[in-house]
C-alpha cells in the first residue's frame, strides 16, 4: 500500500528565549499513532548521522516521531548541523535541557490536540546517551509520559564533571574545553554548568528519578559501547522497577553508524535498535 510520511520543520521558544528547532514525521494513512519524542545527547543534534534514516523507518511502522535540537546545543536555526554557536554551547546545562523538553511536551499536546493521526495518550520519550538521562528525569515528574526508552543512556551526571586539579582549574578559570574529535573544535563549558548542577542536585539525580518511575522503561545498550560503559545500563535496570534491558551484540555507542551517514542501508545493530524500540513502544 502506498503511503506518505508527513513532515514539517518549525521552531518554538526554549530556555533563555533561545529557539528550539523541531521536526516531526508520521504516516498519513493511519489513525491514533503512538508518539515518540527523541532527545539527542552530548555534542549531538537531531540530524546527526543516520538519525533521519532511523526515524523514517520507525515512522513507517506507525509511530509518530518528534525530534529537536536543545536550545543551547551549539547549533543555530540556519546551521543546525554541528556547532557554529559555541557561546550557547558553553552556557548549556541540565536544567535548561529539562526546560526545553518540557516545552516540547507542551507544544506536542497543543499542536496535535485535534489530530486524528496521533494519540496524545501514548507519548513516549526516547533519549540517546546524555539524552537518556534527561528523559528519565523528565518522566519522573511529567504525568503525560507513558513509556521511556534509553539508547546508550547514562546512569549518573555528577560523575562526569572534571575532578581534582582539573576541577580546580575549571573553577578558577571559569571555563574548560573538550575537544570534538570529529570537528576538531575545542568546545567550551562555563563553570555555571557545575553551579547549576550543584544547586539542583536532587532534581538531577537519575537514580532517584528511576526509583520513582512506575511506567515501563526500555534500556537499550550496545555491548561494545566505548563511550557509555555497559555497566551503566545494568545500573539503570537496577534503579528502575519496571524496566526491560536489551543488549545489542557488536554495537558501539551509535549502533555502528557515523556522521555523516550517506548510505541507504543501516548496519545490523541499528536495525536491531529500531526493532527493539518499535516493539516496546507499539505493544
Amino acid at each position: 500500500m502506498f503511503f506518505m510520511l508527513k513532515k514539517e520543520t518549525l521552531t518554538i521558544e526554549g530556555s533563555s528565549k533561545k529557539k528550539i528547532l523541531i521536526d516531526y514525521r508520521y504516516k498519513t494513512d493511519e489513525k491514533n499513532q503512538p508518539i515518540m519524542i527523541f532527545c539527542h545527547g552530548y555534542k549531538g543534534f537531531k540530524d546527526w548521522g543516520a538519525w533521519n534514516l532511523i526515524f523514517d523507518k520507525i515512522a513507517k511502522t506507525g509511530i509518530a516521531v518528534i525530534k529537536f535540537n536543545f536550545s543551547h546545543n551549539g547549533g543555530t536555526i540556519e546551521k543546525p548541523i554541528d556547532f557554529p554557536n559555541l557561546e550557547d554551547f558553553a552556557n548549556d546545562n541540565y536544567s535548561k535541557q529539562l526546560y526545553d523538553l518540557e516545552r516540547i511536551i507542551e507544544w506536542t499536546k497543543s499542536y496535535f490536540d485535534n489530530s486524528a493521526y496521533l494519540d496524545l495518550n501514548k507519548l513516549s520519550l526516547v533519549g540517546h546517551s546524555r539524552g537518556g538521562g534527561i528523559i528519565l528525569l523528565k518522566a519522573a515528574t511529567n504525568s503525560n509520559i507513558s513509556k521511556v526508552v534509553t539508547w546508550s543512556g547514562v546512569s549518573d551526571f555528577k560523575s562526569r564533571f572534571p575532578k581534582g586539579q582539573d576541577f580546580e582549574n575549571w573553577k578558577n578559570k571559569g571555563v574548560y574545553y573538550v575537544k570534538n574529535g570529529r570537528t576538531g573544535q575545542m568546545m567550551p563549558h562555563n563553570f555555571q554548568f557545575f553551579e547549576d548542577f550543584q544547586a539542583n542536585e536532587k532534581i538531577l539525580n537519575i537514580k532517584s528519578a528511576c526509583e520513582k518511575l512506575e511506567i515501563p522503561v526500555k534500556i537499550i545498550h550496545g555491548q561494545a559501547d566505548e563511550s557509555v560503559k555497559i555497566e551503566e545500563a545494568y545500573l539503570l535496570d537496577k534503579y528502575c522497577s519496571n524496566s526491560e534491558l536489551s543488549l545489542i551484540a557488536n554495537a558501539n555507542h551509535v549502533y555502528n553508524t557515523k556522521h555523516p551517514w550517506n548510505e541507504e542501508d543501516l548496519p545490523e545493530p541499528a536495525e536491531e535498535l529500531i526493532r527493539q524500540t518499535v516493539d516496546f513502544i507499539s505493544k
